[in-house]
């Protein structure tokens, strides 16, 4: 299995939340869908034209997979990125406090980053008064190196430069 979570250094973390293994497979079967609708056509351009799909189908589920990340003073997840000053203290959750998190206790007005097939979340609360969402919810399949990484960033932006 690929490494999908590093730390860089004490300078920021990332993780790319891509699919699962099953959603990956499922996709592509996507491929011999297409082809079978080729076959009475031509084998060949049946094969080519499955082929292509099936890497189609899964590329773009891969680079579609949104990215979280700590660099500097920002964390990213999604589209979205806020600076860790606007940030309360991490919380972690996994197992079955992560379903509550993700499911019964999920504020609609928070900014959800969640993927099915994992495990952990990570809720940080938004400190910003002027800003409408009162969370950030993010899966993480290493929840507690997100966490780590976001209250390193508010331990540099708090602690004075020499």
């Amino acid at each position: 299995m690929q490494k999908t979570a590093h730390d860089v250094g004490t300078e920021g973390y990332r993780e790319r939340l891509g699919p699962s293994l099953w959603v990956l497979v499922s996709a592509a079967v996507a491929g011999p869908m297409a082809a079978l609708v080729f076959a009475p056509i031509d084998t060949t351009l049946a094969l080519v034209i499955g082929a292509a799909v099936g890497v189609a189908v899964v590329g773009l589920l891969i680079a579609g997979s949104p990215v979280v990340s700590v660099r500097g003073d920002v964390l990213q997840a999604g589209r979205a990125h806020m600076t860790v000053e606007m940030l309360g203290e991490p919380e972690v959750f996994t197992a079955e406090d992560a379903r509550h998190q993700r499911g019964v206790g999920l504020d609609p007005r928070s900014w959800h980053v969640i993927r099915g097939g994992i495990d952990g979340v990570v809720v940080i609360r938004v400190t910003d008064p002027d800003d409408p969402t009162p969370a950030w919810v993010i899966s993480s399949r290493t929840p507690d190196r997100l966490a780590a990484a976001v209250r390193r960033a508010q331990a540099r932006r708090s602690t004075p430069s020499r």
